[in-house]
């Protein structure tokens, strides 16, 4: 029986590392070994940012909306505190989106919120 050699693969396998490590500085970018290694680490980075990127964000969402009621004289805790008891179910995205593009309409909501504490 004859003898099956494994170099296609392997050398498919190889590249499909490399060209994932195509632009990495220095050897990582040229010989397998390293770059099969900070291929690995950067898959680990990858994950982690796009779970770090909705903290990020909330974070920012957060931001926004306790500024723009601070202005409304109330502050993070008692604006969202107020939607809540007056039944308004907005999420942090559009209630910060409404405090930089609309401020007559947040500050609506805030008048309602402060109605209804």
């Amino acid at each position: 029986m004859a003898r099956v050699k494994g170099a296609m693969m392997t050398r498919k396998r190889r590249n499909k590392v490399l060209k994932a490590a195509k632009g990495y500085w220095g050897a990582k970018s040229k010989h397998f070994k390293m770059a099969k290694e900070q291929v690995m680490k950067s898959g680990n980075y990858a994950f982690a940012g796009r779970k770090m990127k909705k903290r990020d964000f909330r974070s920012l969402w957060i931001t926004r909306i306790s500024a723009e009621a601070k202005v409304n004289g109330m502050n993070y805790s008692t604006m969202m505190h107020g939607l809540k008891k007056a039944g308004i179910d907005l999420n942090r995205k559009m209630l910060a989106d409404l405090a930089v593009t609309d401020k007559a309409a947040f500050a609506a909501l805030a008048a309602q919120a402060k109605a209804a504490l």
